[in-house]
């Protein structure tokens, strides 16, 4: 089993904190409920900081995203059920930071240039880490709810 270095884990930090900074200015950029920010930020954290960690143990990018979305669905049901909140409002911001946005630029770059291989090869790419978020948020939210939740209107 291969150990981390002080200095992955230094990055592992970083990136966790950075990443969480990164899905709290989506979540505010999205209007989210003041009082769910804190758990936006963190779903959105914990799954890139499982992403990396995937990825340093030698995942490819549509693996690592499985292996990412699955502690991250599970992250945001949990906190929508702690909050009483649409767990719709904690996946869509906790996925961004796992969304492949530049492998959807550079395939429509790489069609525009006139490069087919390389854009077919990014659209492939792409398309494998799409379809991994997918299968694994059906995963988690196909899991049955907690006994006696009940979901309270206002």
């Amino acid at each position: 089993m291969m150990t981390l270095t002080s200095t992955q884990l230094g990055q592992l930090a970083a990136q966790f904190f950075l990443a969480g900074a990164g899905t709290l200015s989506f979540a505010v950029l999205f209007a989210c409920p003041k009082r769910t920010l804190p758990c936006c930020a963190l779903v959105g954290a914990v799954g890139w900081f499982v992403y990396e960690l995937a990825v340093l143990y030698g995942a490819d990018a549509a693996a690592a995203s499985l292996i990412a979305v699955i502690p991250l669905s599970l992250a945001a049901r949990i906190c929508a059920v702690l909050l009483k909140a649409p767990v719709t409002v904690f996946l869509l911001t906790g996925i961004f930071p796992l969304v492949p946005g530049a492998g959807i630029y550079y395939t429509a770059y790489y069609f525009i240039q006139g490069e087919n291989a390389l854009s077919l090869a990014n659209g492939i790419s792409t398309f494998k880490v799409a379809v991994a978020l997918a299968v694994g948020i059906a995963l988690v939210l196909g899991l049955p709810m907690p006994k006696g939740h009940r979901w309270k209107s206002k």
